[in-house]
């Protein structure tokens, strides 16, 4: 015999058990979502928004605070997308806080990053006549690579152009010229190798000597002082001599008349013998190159 099934306790049962478990998943999820308090923000970015869906998560430093809730172009500005985000009541949104686009690596889809927001900032406020407040935005990573790869490119390209004019036909005609001169001065140099090694040796030898006149240099200026106070000893001589010639010249005048002038005259020029070998030792010691290259010029004076 046939067992007699009533339907309609069935249905009433799947009823009653589907609604258990979309209670049961509701119940589950409150404490993660219906729970939680959001406060709405917005964003106005510059750049495309390609990949970015309602819905997509806000993250805070890579925590999930949020939602995308809305994406429209801006009512004032159509080369701006104004964003709507829900964000968790609680997170720390300040005045130097930023938002810029970020993509997940293979899957191509966009999230908004959060970052910035230091200690001392204040919380940021809806300004006046806006419904919400606005979190600046910064240039994401593509945008950034964008840019950069466009002004690298800018720069090639100028430095392409800059490349081209520079080696016009003339200029090209003129670096040949030149490498042909180049190498014309090269066959010139190993053709005369031989004079050119025996000029350095000669310049050799000749800095050898100066250096060996150089060495000798402090013996000649010790001699020609020695020879300074030789002549000044001298002199003291002789003015000692002229004083007895005048005291003779009291007893013979004729002899005092004609012989005291030649006398002073020959001490004067011993004085000035004696100073000449002073200063030209002076000068040796002080700057010994005088003997090879004679004394620099006087400087001129004003006017001269």
């Amino acid at each position: 015999m046939e067992e007699k099934f009533n339907f309609t306790l069935v249905g009433l049962f799947v009823l009653v058990l589907g609604a258990a478990l979309i209670g049961g998943a509701l119940w589950l999820g409150s404490d993660q979502s219906y729970s939680k308090i959001y406060d709405t923000y917005q964003i106005y970015i510059k750049e495309s928004v390609s990949g970015l869906n309602l819905n997509a998560p806000v993250r805070y430093r890579g925590v999930e605070v949020g939602r995308v809730q809305k994406i429209t172009l801006a009512p004032d500005n159509v080369e701006q997308v104004q964003l709507t985000l829900g964000i968790e009541r609680g997170t720390p949104i300040k005045t130097d806080t930023f938002a810029v686009l970020q993509t997940h690596g293979l899957t191509g889809l966009t999230f908004v990053e959060l970052a910035g927001g230091s200690r001392e900032a204040t919380a940021l406020k809806a300004g006046r006549g806006e419904p919400f407040p606005t979190i600046q935005t910064g240039p994401s990573l593509m945008m950034r690579l964008d840019t950069s790869v466009s002004t690298l490119l800018t720069n090639l390209n100028r430095s392409s152009e800059n490349i081209n004019a520079l080696l016009n036909e003339d200029n090209r005609r003129a670096i040949s010229h030149t490498l042909a001169d180049i190498e014309i001065l090269s066959h010139t140099l190993a053709a005369r190798r031989t004079t050119i090694d025996s000029g350095l040796s000669n310049a050799a030898r000749t800095m050898e000597n100066t250096a060996q006149l150089s060495a000798q240099l402090p013996q000649l200026a010790a001699r020609l002082g020695h020879s300074a106070d030789t002549v000044d000893h001298m002199a003291g001589e002789l003015a000692r001599a002229a004083g007895s010639t005048r005291a003779t010249m009291d007893s013979t005048r004729q002899f005092g008349s004609d012989a005291a002038p030649e006398m002073q005259q020959l001490l004067n020029e011993l004085h000035e013998l004696t100073s000449s070998l002073r200063r030209v030792s002076s000068e040796i010691e002080q700057n010994p190159a005088v003997l090879l290259h004679g004394r620099a010029a006087a400087k001129r004076g004003p006017g001269e």
